[in-house]
């Protein structure tokens, strides 16, 4: 990359001749063409560059100009479709198809789990299981949709990157946790006004903030807090802290907190963090004024175990995103996630009463 694109450069050609390696000490020349390795974020961003073109985008440039409105939203045309097995498209090249001519949509990249492609996308010969990056309009991707040659079409998953405004974005964020650590204004106005500086400042568009937002998590937490709130004024919260004392009354209260912070860890698995701490807070309260204890170390562990999600992979939205391309299985995130979450416990059991007891 030169800074503003992250790239593995595959291959350099030059007037259709390709460079051979290193290519590092090269100087790009307008017209070259480079074959790059990238991810979903870089191609939408290098579509939006008008300093870079994306070749098979370029060829069709006043066929595809306005086709579908004019749209600035480049994500709306962007689809992944896999080449399915009985295609008639394996085997021959992207060239050959013409899919600009058959289907109306243009062959922006290709994924393929295994050999590597360091071809124009022109020459490259299809496989089963192929997918392709197709960008066209509407009516374009209704007929791949609806052609057997594909298995399945799926929305292209990239955001447009602004690299230039990360040292903003860092800025803002620093910000925004220092005035919250240090009490300058109340946590929800720091948040507030941090993410409303990022869309002022153009670090986020106001489409991408209001996509980020996870309607489900809201709603999840919405029931959570007010089932929290209930079972304290309830007095739910003291009938389980009452039980919970008659059993762990004797303990140290290093071992109580420890059992405290795995039972957590083991609830957070299938919970979000928020609703655990939110649903236990309560619950740990009521516990340490039934052990005549300050509370804060109790709260301290709830919050810190309803983050542990680790050893499974629905436990948290980022193992989901690494557990499909990295081949894990279940039982990988328990056999490295149970012995990291009982670290977990032990270091806050430890830390908790030292820090937030005297």
């Amino acid at each position: 990359g030169d800074g503003q694109h992250h790239l593995h450069v595959a291959g350099w050609l030059r007037n259709g001749r390709p460079f051979r390696r290193p290519f590092a000490e090269r100087q790009l020349k307008e017209k070259d063409v480079l074959l790059v390795h990238t991810t979903p974020e870089e191609i939408v961003t290098i579509r939006q560059d008008p300093g870079v073109e994306l070749h098979p985008v370029s060829q069709y440039a006043s066929k595809t100009d306005g086709a579908d409105g004019s749209s600035d939203d480049v994500t709306e045309q962007l689809v992944q479709a896999v080449v399915g097995p009985a295609s008639d498209l394996v085997g021959r090249t992207i060239g050959e198809i013409d899919f600009r001519h058959r289907y109306g949509a243009i062959v922006v990249g290709i994924w393929r789990q295994r050999g590597s492609l360091e071809q124009e996308l022109a020459k490259i010969r299809l496989r089963t299981g192929d997918v392709l990056v197709l960008q066209g309009n509407e009516e374009a991707l209704n007929r791949v949709a609806n052609n057997p040659s594909f298995l399945m079409m799926t929305p292209f998953q990239g955001e447009s990157q602004t690299r230039r405004k990360m040292p903003l974005a860092g800025a803002i964020m620093l910000g925004t946790v220092l005035l919250a650590a240090f009490n300058l204004v109340t946590l929800e106005m720091a948040t507030l006004a941090g993410a409303i500086a990022m869309v002022l400042t153009r670090c986020v568009t106001a489409r991408q903030a209001y996509h980020a937002i996870d309607a489900r998590i809201y709603v999840f937490i919405a029931g959570a807090i007010p089932l929290g709130a209930a079972m304290q004024k309830s007095g739910a919260s003291e009938l389980l802290a009452g039980g919970l004392q008659r059993i762990v009354g004797g303990w140290n209260e290093v071992a109580i907190l420890m059992v405290l912070c795995l039972t957590v860890g083991i609830i957070t698995q299938f919970m979000s963090d928020a609703a655990t701490t939110a649903l236990f807070a309560p619950v740990a309260i009521a516990l340490a004024k039934a052990l005549g204890q300050p509370p804060e170390a109790y709260v301290v562990t709830v919050a810190m175990a309803s983050v542990a999600a680790f050893f499974t992979p629905i436990g948290h939205h980022g193992n989901l995103l690494v557990y499909g391309p990295g081949r894990y299985q279940f039982n990988d995130f328990v056999k490295v996630g149970t012995p990291l979450t009982i670290l977990v416990g032990i270091v806050v059991a430890l830390l908790a009463p030292l820090i937030w007891s005297h």
